[in-house]
């Protein structure tokens, strides 16, 4: 398995440099991490050697914030293998550290990037099946990585499943009220549009993403647009996508939003709601911010290298593509 991790990151480093890709480093240790709602991150203190106050540092959940920045120095086409950070999340799919593959190109949009991940992937299928075919083989099923994938927006996946989204105009009880007509639990009244969205997008709608082939999911609910740019020809959407095979997200991504206003009141809105869920509320990172109006028209994208790498090998579990899974020291 270590060396299959190792020609999986070769696969990557090779395929990005012949298209022009740098490859960066950034800060693990960073002053302000995601402001995710449901996303925990590790926190410790700089404690200066000659005496001082301590400050708080948190590893990053994500390298996100400081690749932009670069992409607003001038940097035009950046990668990172990097190893991020998150507290708490250990399951068949998820372990504290991981290995993420962030990728920017500027000059473009969600599209491009989705383009330029594909045919990555293309290659990496091949390079780790023994007949140099892109294809895998994942709890029973066969998997063709063949580019172009699939494409399918939100509303449409929603719709397989019997559910209008459009239609609800992302109010709660709407939602709530189609999914139960169809026998799907979208969860107590009371909570909100993104808790009903996402009952009922892990009960029906994901388990049947990519089963033959991986799956992009664009156009996305404009209120769950995170850091991405809102469709100028139809507000009610975001430039997002997702990636799934076997019904595992892979990737998200985004045509990058270059407003900091808008940019700084997301945050806001995000650290309010980690308010109140009770999390702790992380400080704003103002470089970050900056950066934001710099930015050129760009594409963005991060993929689970390590649940890549389960797909591409069939392990079953993540736990079985690392050398140090933290089930081994946590009990798990």
């Amino acid at each position: 398995m270590a060396r299959a991790r190792a020609r999986l990151q070769a696969t990557v480093r090779r395929h990005l440099s012949s298209r022009g890709f740098d490859e960066v480093e950034t800060p693990c240790l960073v002053p302000a991490p995601g402001m995710e709602p449901h996303i925990q991150a590790f926190e410790t203190a700089f404690a200066p050697e000659g005496g001082g106050p301590r400050r708080p540092l948190y590893l990053h959940s994500s390298p996100e914030y400081a690749m932009k920045r670069l992409l607003a120095s001038g940097f035009e086409r950046i990668f990172q293998l990097s190893r991020v950070f998150r507290n708490g999340e250990v399951s068949a799919t998820h372990n504290p550290e991981f290995t993420m593959l962030e990728m920017y190109r500027a000059g473009t949009d969600h599209r491009g990037v989705m383009r330029d991940l594909e045919e990555l992937l293309e290659a990496c299928a091949c390079a780790l099946e023994p007949g140099g075919l892109p294809r895998a083989r994942w709890r029973g099923a066969e998997i063709s990585f063949s580019a172009p994938f699939e494409r399918t927006t939100v509303a449409a996946a929603f719709a397989a499943a019997g559910v209008d989204l459009a239609a609800c105009g992302e109010d709660a009880g709407r939602l709530r009220e189609a999914a139960r007509a169809r026998g799907i639990d979208a969860g107590p009244d009371g909570e909100g549009f993104a808790d009903a969205f996402f009952r009922v997008f892990l009960a029906a709608v994901e388990p049947g993403l990519g089963l033959a082939r991986p799956v992009y999911l664009t156009d996305w609910p404009a209120s769950m647009a995170a850091l991405a740019r809102i469709s100028p020809s139809d507000p009610r959407w975001a430039e997002r996508f997702e990636l799934y095979a076997a019904g595992l997200e892979l990737a998200n991504g985004f045509a990058e939003l270059t407003d900091p206003a808008e940019q700084r009141r997301r945050l806001v809105e995000e650290r309010e709601e980690r308010r109140r869920l009770g999390r702790p509320e992380y400080p704003l990172d103002e470089r970050f911010l900056e950066a934001v109006g710099r930015m050129p028209e760009a594409g963005g994208v991060a993929l689970g290298l390590d649940r890549l790498l389960m797909l591409l090998t069939g392990a079953p579990a993540i736990a079985d593509v690392l050398l140090f899974p933290a089930a081994g020291f946590l009990g798990g």
